[in-house]
């Protein structure tokens, strides 16, 4: 069966993910057929992209999403939109409407700053907290 899942990507304790089309029997991180967006959990918000028109072409030829990218699709309106064009509804029509209703990607700087060589991840935080801090205070 063909699945709609997450891949992952990125560092230790520094996860990113890829939105990807492959067969259920694959290894996680293994190859697939298509990639359909990404997700980056570490960023605030999170950053959820979704090509509409390939994510609805894979749905309606069978494709099913995993629980975690359903709620992406739901996060990002894919999941109403497919449902709407099972209901009949053309595909142009919702994808522009997607395009219109794109929300701006935030940063991708993280709230989460990657631990130095040698330093261990509360440093590294309690580092980025004082940076900030002293930012803030320059800038009054």
């Amino acid at each position: 069966m063909v699945r709609i899942r997450l891949r992952r990507q990125g560092l230790k304790r520094q996860p990113s993910y890829r939105v990807v089309v492959t067969d259920q029997r694959k290894a996680r991180n293994g190859k697939y057929l298509e990639n359909i967006g990404h997700y980056n959990p570490r960023t605030r918000p999170a950053t959820e992209v979704i090509e509409e028109e390939r994510a609805l072409y894979w749905l309606s030829v069978g494709a099913q999403p995993s629980d975690a990218v359903r709620r992406l699709l739901e996060h990002t309106g894919t999941w109403e939109r497919f449902q709407r064009l099972r209901a009949g509804e053309n595909v142009e029509d919702l994808v522009r409407e997607a395009r219109e209703n794109q929300a701006e990607l935030p940063s991708p700087k993280t709230n989460y700053p990657a631990p130095g060589d040698g330093e261990s991840k509360i440093k590294a935080r309690e580092a980025a907290r004082l940076a900030a801090d002293k930012a803030a205070e320059s800038a009054n």
